[in-house]
């Protein structure tokens, strides 16, 4: 017999999340079907869009009360019934909130290759900032890029590839800390701090010609001072609204989306789950990029299984510094 100890969904939340809204149970995991794979869960992913499938129905379904909360994940094959997938090997993947996995797949994790740095720069966070700036946002050379979120996990990838890619690049983050960390270490050309100074006035600081394209994963009143200072033809790319997912009610439109019309600007939302052919791609220039020095990854690593509901809180209060995962 195979089990699995598992953190579970106890109660929907409806506004901040709260320790009370997870349970946890241990439960015999079913026999391997054929091109299933076991996997003994060692490292969780902990991100924001965690939340969203929480409460509400997105572009997945929501987690349903006393299901295993919903997570990617990585962890080392024990039993396997998929020759893709033999014994022994690693893999990520979406095993949830426990500590065992029966998986009908996955995307194996080359030898060389960290969890850590699997589960960030070359996984899904590292995939969503690629997909992100190379699709949307298309920055040029001396363009000025803005991102939210900078310290963390796919905004601190992001300001470091607009970098690469040439333009200047001014974060949004929640601390001195943080704002030294993006310029200082990863080479932003400067930092607004959000919990120090008004993001509109910061802006008209930082970008006084206006704003070209907007990484933004926090949405609310961040999102709506940039619409208040881009320029002509701005790209905004709309990954996530970390601000708004822990508010009861959604809240009202931005005040300033009026001026995308004069400005002309592209709003477009995206969904990773719709790229991930694009993984090899941007593994393979990011390898390169790290290899070459352009670009770093920082994990914020919590210890064991039960921290995980600590780990999701968080994101929301700012705690972490890089991409937050839980080794279980």
């Amino acid at each position: 017999m195979t089990t699995s100890r598992r953190i579970t969904l106890a109660t929907r939340p409806t506004e901040q999340v709260a320790l009370t809204d997870f349970g946890s149970d241990e439960v015999e995991l079913p026999a391997l079907q054929k091109g299933e794979i076991l996997v003994d869960v060692e490292y969780l992913s902990i991100d924001p869009t965690i939340r969203g499938w929480m409460a509400y129905d997105t572009y997945l379904p929501k987690i349903g009360i006393g299901e295993v909360i919903r997570s990617a994940g990585a962890g080392r094959v024990v039993e396997s019934r998929n020759k893709a997938f033999p014994v022994g090997s690693r893999v990520f993947g979406m095993p949830g909130w426990q500590t065992r996995a029966v998986m009908s797949g996955g995307v194996p994790i080359p030898e060389g290759v960290s969890y850590e740095q699997a589960l960030s720069v070359f996984g899904v966070t590292g995939l969503t900032a690629y997909v992100g700036l190379k699709d949307i946002g298309k920055p040029q050379p001396g363009e000025t890029v803005v991102v939210s979120g900078a310290a963390g996990g796919v905004g601190s990838i992001a300001g470091q590839i607009a970098k690469i890619m040439g333009a200047r690049v001014v974060g949004v983050a929640g601390s001195p800390e943080k704002c030294a960390w993006v310029v200082d270490e990863l080479g932003f050309d400067d930092c607004i701090d959000y919990r120090a100074e008004d993001v509109a006035a910061g802006l008209r600081r930082t970008c006084p010609e206006g704003v070209d394209v907007y990484f933004d994963n926090v949405g609310g009143e961040t999102l709506n001072a940039v619409l208040g200072q881009i320029k002509d033809h701005a790209r905004i790319i709309l990954c996530g609204a970390i601000s708004q997912y822990n508010t009861g009610a959604p809240a009202p439109g931005p005040a300033n989306l009026i001026n995308a019309i004069p400005r002309r600007a592209l709003l477009k939302g995206f969904i990773i789950l719709d790229h991930m052919d694009r993984a090899g791609e941007a593994a393979a220039e990011m390898g390169r990029w790290l290899a070459e020095g352009k670009l770093q990854s920082r994990t914020h690593v919590l210890e064991g299984l039960d921290s995980a509901p600590l780990a999701l809180q968080e994101l929301f209060t700012g705690a972490n510094v890089g991409k937050s995962l839980v080794r279980v």
